[in-house]
């Protein structure tokens, strides 16, 4: 197999050449520019969210192959969906903030994910309007490209905790995690779509925190793995509110239950205070 750093190369080509695809139909300049949109579980669906996996696993399985890799794409997986064989498992969204797509706001994102066991090893968030790819590899730093640069980032720190700014979802929102935010000991908050786009913000020193809590449905796998990776490699951290790490590829592809990412100076104290309140919005 080829080495990680071999393989980011192969996955940040795929990645402009996924911006490019996409941004051609969020612009209306794709061949056929109708996005036809369907709805799956609740959410929407577009033909340029299946343009897009289609074209990032053809092109990752062209320069690859399947020996050493499977592929999870939110377009194209199965559910139930049982733990892939390979060790390497590659996780992508297309298209992560849908609903910001249709809705033409630019907070949409693609994640690509390379997996090993069950945690990210490699990363690749693209911000298509941005023109902007955030990238890491495992121990390697997080990095941000332009189409003629490319420079490493870091999480801005320094802050009191009452100053941070919590970066939170238009459209996914329920009443414990609105209870939550209420009583935070930080009260800016900045609203932004995707996943992906809100990790930015944090590594763009825009906002420091973002937490996810499942309701009747959960952020999946190419949700989370992607935007994670790119976080914690510059220096945040993104955990389950106990404190433990994520898993991939296990037996379920839901991330259930409470996470919080974050610049990493106060996140024991963050993940404690959502503990706490969470137990008393259930009580």
């Amino acid at each position: 197999m080829k080495d990680l750093q071999a393989i980011l190369a192969i996955a940040l080509e795929v990645s402009w050449g996924a911006s490019d695809l996409l941004r051609s139909y969020y612009h209306g300049t794709a061949k056929n520019p109708d996005l036809d949109i369907q709805y799956k579980h609740n959410e929407p669906v577009t033909v340029a969210d299946v343009a897009v996996s289609r074209y990032i696993i053809e092109e990752l399985q062209g320069a690859l192959g399947n020996q050493d890799f499977a592929y999870i794409s939110e377009e194209t997986y199965q559910s139930p969906l049982g733990k892939q064989s390979s060790p390497w498992v590659w996780i992508i969204d297309p298209l992560d903030g849908t609903r910001d797509f249709i809705q033409k706001t630019g907070d949409y994102a693609i994640h690509i994910a390379l997996v090993q066991e069950s945690r990210p090893v490699l990363a690749v968030v693209a911000i298509p309007e941005a023109e902007k790819l955030y990238f890491a590899t495992k121990g390697g730093g997080t990095f941000v490209a332009t189409r003629d640069q490319c420079f490493p980032i870091q999480v801005c720190s320094g802050k009191p905790i009452e100053d941070l700014t919590v970066v939170v979802s238009r459209s996914h929102r329920n009443e414990p995690l609105d209870y939550l935010l209420q009583n935070l000991p930080c009260q800016n908050q900045k609203s932004v779509g995707s996943v992906g786009c809100k990790i930015a913000t944090i590594l763009e020193k825009q906002a420091d925190i973002y937490i996810s809590l499942s309701g009747k449905s959960a952020p999946k796998d190419w949700d989370i793995a992607a935007p994670e990776l790119i976080l914690t490699e510059a220096g945040g951290k993104f955990t389950h509110f106990d404190g433990s790490l994520l898993q991939y590829n296990t037996q379920d592809i839901n991330q259930w239950g409470g996470l919080l990412a974050s610049n990493g100076e106060h996140h024991q104290q963050l993940c404690k205070t959502a503990e706490k309140l969470m137990r008393e919005c259930q009580s």
